[in-house]
């Protein structure tokens, strides 16, 4: 699969990507190296992030329905206004994410890290 002219699979390189409301629907990320990359408003709804390296990356609006970031990193990550429903984020790594007005709801936290964390909206 193609977005914007990156290649979207397991373990890819896509640090500082551009994939701004990109339509990545159940892709596959596991893996990959998403640091600094700008998500805002994507669809990442059932993807695959499990493990994936997220630090400092844009999520705002982004929408992860029922997402696997099981073990990602998401240090620094801006997740405001974010879709977490149902999503899997055990283990995951939030410290000094900004999670204001996102909707986390059936999300499951098991043993995250939350240091730091904005979570009021």
């Amino acid at each position: 699969m193609e977005v914007n002219g990156y290649k979207i699979e397991p373990n890819a390189n896509l640090a500082g990507a551009n994939l701004r409301v990109a339509d990545l629907c159940g892709a596959d990320l596991c893996g990959a190296n998403l640091t600094g990359a700008d998500l805002a408003a994507a669809d990442l709804a059932a993807a695959n992030l499990r493990g994936a390296n997220l630090k400092g990356a844009q999520l705002w609006g982004a929408d992860l329905r029922g997402a696997n970031l099981r073990g990602a990193n998401l240090t620094g990550a801006n997740l405001t206004d974010a879709i977490l429903t149902g999503a899997n984020l055990k283990l995951i790594n939030l410290t000094n994410a900004d999670l204001r007005s996102a909707n986390l709801a059936d999300a499951d936290l098991t043993g995250a890290t939350l240091a730091n964390a904005h979570l009021e909206k």
